[in-house]
């Protein structure tokens, strides 16, 4: 589908759509029926903190102005992060679209642990 950067935390990865585990096995996932990269919504991208090939594993890390830029075919979008929340799983709001353009990440937590998520939000700053 695509790849995606995070140069703050000298992440990058391919993007495969889905959010199943073997999809996550993979790289990041995209979750079906949220908005595709590019488009107006929220684009919500998933994946995995302790498992091979572990794209999220410091998401904790990421803080206010740090990039996440996605590159599909349509060209490459920059967002820009403007928080991190802990919530549980069943927060299903983080999926909710958006009329803006908007990115949502999201992993377990803690690492290892399935009590939790974390999630990353940001919001569309600039094409690349």
């Amino acid at each position: 589908m695509g790849t995606m950067e995070i140069p703050a935390l000298m992440m990058s990865s391919p993007i495969y759509e889905g959010i199943t585990y073997p999809t996550f096995d993979r790289g990041v996932g995209w979750w079906p029926g949220t908005a595709r990269p590019g488009e107006p919504g929220n684009v919500v991208l998933g994946g995995h903190r302790t498992s091979a090939p572990r794209p999220f594993r410091y998401l904790e890390k990421l803080a206010p102005g740090d990039e996440i830029v996605v590159t599909v075919d349509s060209g490459a979008f920059v967002n820009r992060v403007t928080r991190t929340e802990v919530v549980t799983p069943d927060a299903m709001w983080i999926v909710d679209q958006t009329p803006a353009a908007t990115a949502t990440l999201f992993a377990r937590h803690p690492p290892g642990s399935t009590k939790e998520r974390i999630v990353v939000f940001a919001e569309f700053d600039r094409r690349a």
